[in-house]
């Protein structure tokens, strides 16, 4: 199992959207960043868990956990015209992207916001807090991940 850090605007798929069907697989789609979506293609698996960061919002940081129930497979907004995520240049025999989907595991207490991922030096080498990091799919090691659930 591995763990991972998946970006999200709350107004699009908030952890409450999870929470409020937490069975219900939730498809994670409209990934438009090559690097993200080769993490998502290649490494991301079934049973890993992600931890959901809200971001690009009033309160930005780690919302809660959800867990990875079916791996890649071509996301379908790429093929919806209706959809903001919607690729002309993507073909039902060649896609480009992929969408993986994810079941809600649990909402944190309280959002663990940016700044507190920042104040701990074990967190120095996590992705999100690196200067310039704006991947919205980023690996999280067992470590960061149990550094993490300790700050919370």
């Amino acid at each position: 199992m591995a763990y991972w850090l998946f970006k999200t605007e709350p107004s699009e798929c908030s952890i409450d959207d999870f929470a409020r069907a937490p069975h219900t697989p939730v498809v994670w789609e409209g990934v438009r960043n090559y690097q993200a979506r080769n993490m998502l293609r290649d490494n991301v698996k079934k049973h890993d868990l992600v931890f959901i960061y809200h971001s690009s919002c009033k309160l930005i940081g780690i919302a809660g956990i959800a867990k990875v129930v079916r791996e890649a497979y071509p996301d379908p907004s790429q093929f919806d015209s209706n959809s903001a995520y919607f690729d002309v240049k993507s073909a039902a025999d060649k896609p480009r992207w992929v969408a993986v989907d994810l079941v809600f595991v649990e909402k944190l207490p309280t959002l663990l916001p940016l700044d507190k991922l920042k104040s701990s030096t074990k967190l120095n080498e996590l992705p999100l807090v690196q200067k310039g990091s704006r991947l919205s799919v980023m690996p999280v090691t067992e470590t960061q991940w149990q550094v993490i659930l300790a700050l919370d």
